[in-house]
């Protein structure tokens, strides 16, 4: 049913995203899937690292690491863009069309005050109407 799946990840925050992974794993395993590790950064420093380049090495050690770890094939990808509040949902679709993945699953942001005022928009909820494919939010 999936052949290869997208896992939107911030390497900053992955002490809040393993429930997504485990879930992601999961998935892969039962219909034998790839999993494609993603990550959007700006151009600038952060705690995780000082440039793209830094982060895609961190990303490709962390999908090996997955990978090993779990036995499922993985790949990593970065995609860098000037400002991520303005270009993440472009750039999130243009990540499904590029790596051809039949399946998302991403990790929602814990429910708040934003949501109920409409303040916050929802980066999946976006993927669900803009996209052909199947995502699948964990909460």
């Amino acid at each position: 049913m999936y052949s290869k799946i997208l896992v939107p990840v911030d390497l900053e925050h992955l002490d809040k995203l393993s429930k997504a992974l485990s879930t992601a794993i999961d998935i892969a395993k039962h219909y034998n899937a790839a999993l494609c590790y993603l990550s959007i950064t700006n151009t600038t420093p952060s705690a995780v690292a000082h440039n793209p380049e830094e982060l895609a090495e961190k990303m490709e050690e962390f999908a090996e690491e997955q990978g090993k770890s779990h036995g499922v094939r993985t790949s990593s990808m970065v995609i860098t863009t000037p400002d991520t509040a303005v270009e993440l949902d472009k750039k999130l679709h243009q990540a499904v069309k590029d790596t051809g993945v039949d399946l998302v699953v991403m990790a929602s942001h814990p429910p708040g005050p934003g949501d109920r005022l409409h303040v916050l928009h929802s980066n999946a909820a976006n993927l669900v109407k803009h996209t052909d494919v199947s995502v699948f939010v964990v909460r």
